[in-house]
């Protein structure tokens, strides 16, 4: 599991962050959001229901953005993908994971905010390039070692394209759920999902294995 916490900015010296203060500062960050919404959160409320200071918050992270990005990164840090025999069960298994993560509450609501946010800032944007989408891609990256280590799927000699191919698949499935969960609002269950794998499976193993 990729840690959600962040290291202290260079040349910022003092005690060193306590692990657990950090738990529940971006804990009560995603409270306080479901509660309360975007507009009216404030890093006073969420030091108050942390139980730490405001400065506590402020030498972690620069303003709200920031924070509920790190919130909602803690939470898709938690997904993982157990070996299940075969790339198909692996596909399976993490899109129903993803689609369960996205039905709590605290992470459909901080979700939409930040992405919604982003849209009006670069900055923002970044954030959750770097803090959740490139760090989940580590998911796309050990099934396609995996599967290609069982004969699968074919190795790629260029790195290039095979960083291409992880963010093309990243994009597809990351893409395809959120929009069923979150825009359509409908179900993410297994008979969709069974329908989605063998859809995807179908484009990952190419006309020549189809044939």
């Amino acid at each position: 599991m990729v840690s959600a916490m962040r290291n202290p900015s260079p040349g910022r010296t003092g005690r060193p962050r306590s692990a657990a203060a950090d738990a529940a500062i971006l804990a009560a960050t995603r409270d306080a959001l479901v509660e309360l919404g975007w507009s009216k959160l404030t890093m006073s409320d969420v030091s108050a229901r942390a139980g730490v200071a405001k400065t506590t918050l402020y030498r972690r992270w620069a303003g709200k953005s920031e924070l509920v990005v790190d919130a909602v990164a803690e939470l898709f840090d938690s997904l993982e993908l157990p070996d299940r025999g075969s790339l198909e069960a692996d596909i399976e298994y993490v899109v129903l994971r993803f689609a369960e993560l996205l039905r709590r509450p605290e992470a459909r609501t901080a979700l939409m905010a930040v992405v919604s946010e982003s849209t009006r800032d670069e900055a923002l944007r970044d954030r959750i390039r770097s803090a959740i989408v490139d760090r989940q891609k580590r998911l796309v990256v050990l099934g396609r070692e995996r599967a290609q280590a069982r004969g699968e799927l074919p190795y790629e000699e260029d790195e290039f394209l095979a960083g291409s191919t992880t963010d093309l698949i990243f994009d597809v499935i990351a893409g395809t759920v959120v929009h069923r969960a979150l825009v359509s609002s409908e179900p993410v269950d297994e008979l969709w999902v069974a329908a989605f794998t063998a859809l995807l499976m179908h484009g990952l193993r190419g006309p020549s294995a189809a044939a």
